[in-house]
């Protein structure tokens, strides 16, 4: 093939660097992840590859990607091809075929010399397509013989439900990865999340619309249609996507300077699928936010004071309940030559402050805090979501509200798209008491909303400072009153 115009962003070109058995480009509309990959086809095409582009529903050639790529060869003035009804051959001996999946998967088995499989639309998968498909496409004995590079199955797709085949598959464990860097890759796959920013040639039209979807249809609806998210909202979330973006960088657009007090957060949890998570605010801007997704639950600790140690906190608070109460020693020791004050957060405990009206920073209860809210989980959750609506009513809206009472995370948080989701999943519980309770970690996991582990970090630096209480503030080396020293003795041989 000549020189010619490849339509490849840098996003897609970085599944070239390597072979893998799975490359994955998932994203929203205008990412040119189907031009630049029928690029790639067509270049591998070019190098004598015999190549197999499938979706689930293909009932005639019109619902595959044929007329496509003839556009993209009539483009580019590439004159190695020669476009048939229903292929396209190279010079070269490569060529391009089309299967659908559904209603013949069984002919896609043992597909003799394919050396990528191509799936568009990969959203629209089933199971049961998935289950015969990626055993089918595989090396052949002369090619195994030969020291070749087995067969790649190719997808691109927009995110559909979290339940999807391929979202369950191959996606739910690289989401923390997309969100945070845009990248994921493990001995399996490559998986990149692209959109319409990485489209360099992203044209005047595309824009036009994509800006008149912002405005006019629900944050929801635009984040599935142009930034790729899944099209499953949860059910009684209790911060809306728009209230948080409202929130980025909400002391510049206000002119709020940072000031006041500063707190740092830290969730932590063991070794397995649950990450740690820490964050910070100084005044009302949350300036750090991150993760930690290796070692156990003191090297999580240990992680949470090197932030204290660069930070330096006025109040360091973390999770007490499970196995977050076995921390306070080293904590204690860590802190003790520091002006640092401890909180050790216990979200099962009653509301703080049960007899004080709650203000109703989002709606007039006329209720006092033990009537409203069913835990502190509950009451520091929505303090914060109480914070982030007056935020986005005084950006958004013009309204006047108490500039101590507001709050904005600095566009400096690496992790950004990932706390996003995570505070913007976070749902209700019913009871019947009424009142409002926070599903927990474990419930959440049931229903596939992943934990979050920076939104509570971000949740705990709701915590007042105030007078000292015995409940809830302790003194670096100081034991809990209610410890006997039995218990302590027993803790401490564990420990060490």
């Amino acid at each position: 093939m000549k020189e010619i115009n490849l339509r490849i962003t840098d996003k897609i070109a970085w599944l070239l660097t390597k072979p893998k058995r799975v490359k994955i480009a998932v994203g929203g509309r205008g990412s040119t992840k189907s031009i630049g990959v029928g690029d790639i086809m067509l270049m591998f095409a070019d190098q004598g590859e015999r190549i197999c582009c499938s979706r689930e529903f293909q009932n005639s050639i019109d619902d595959s990607v044929h007329e496509g790529l003839k556009q993209e060869i009539d483009r580019l003035g590439a004159d190695g091809f020669t476009v048939m009804r229903d292929e396209i051959r190279s010079h070269s001996g490569g060529n391009i075929f089309y299967k659908g999946l559904a209603r013949n998967i069984t002919s896609l088995k043992s597909l003799a010399g394919v050396k990528r499989l191509w799936i568009e639309e990969g959203e629209s998968v089933s199971d049961s397509s998935l289950r015969v498909l990626t055993p089918s496409i595989r090396s052949s004995a002369s090619s195994n013989e030969a020291g070749e590079e087995p067969p790649e199955i190719w997808i691109t797709m927009n995110r559909g439900s979290s339940n999807d085949a391929i979202s369950k598959k191959y996606l739910k464990r690289a989401e923390k990865s997309l969100k945070s860097t845009g990248y994921y890759e493990d001995d399996l796959m490559m998986i990149v999340d692209v959109n319409w920013r990485d489209n360099p040639w992203f044209p005047p039209e595309l824009e036009q619309e994509r800006s008149d979807d912002f405005n006019n249809l629900s944050r929801a609806e635009y984040d599935h249609i142009w930034e790729g998210d899944y099209n499953d909202s949860v059910d009684r979330a209790i911060i809306k996507p728009e209230w948080f973006d409202a929130c980025i960088d909400a002391h510049i657009k206000l002119g709020i300077p940072a000031r006041g007090a500063k707190v740092l957060a830290h969730d932590p949890s063991d070794e397995g699928n649950d990450n740690k998570g820490f964050a910070y605010r100084h005044g009302i801007v949350v300036e750090a936010a991150d993760d930690m997704d290796y070692g156990d639950v003191n090297e999580g600790m240990d992680w949470a004071l090197e932030k204290c140690d660069e930070y330096r906190p006025d109040i360091f608070i973390w999770d007490g309940d499970g196995l977050g109460i076995s921390l306070r020693r080293q904590a204690s020791q860590a802190l003790e030559e520091t002006k640092t004050d401890m909180v050790i957060f216990k979200g099962s405990k009653s509301p703080e402050d049960p007899d004080k009206p709650y203000d109703g920073g989002f709606k007039k209860e006329n209720k006092d805090n033990q009537d409203v809210f069913r835990n502190r989980r509950a009451q520091y959750y929505i303090r914060l979501r109480d914070r982030i609506y007056k935020t986005y009513q005084m950006v958004m809206r013009k309204d006047l509200h108490d500039k101590d009472d507001l709050i904005s995370f600095s566009s400096s948080i690496e992790k950004m798209g990932l706390l996003r989701s995570e505070l913007c999943r976070i749902p209700t519980k019913p009871n019947n008491t009424g009142m409002i309770q926070i599903l927990s970690k474990v419930e959440m996991a049931k229903l596939d909303i992943d934990s979050p582990n920076m939104g509570d970090s971000v949740m705990m630096l709701m915590v007042i400072p105030k007078s000292k209480e015995a409940d809830q503030w302790t003194k670096p080396n100081v034991v809990h009153a209610d410890r006997s020293a039995s218990r302590y003795q027993k803790t401490k041989q564990r420990r060490y």
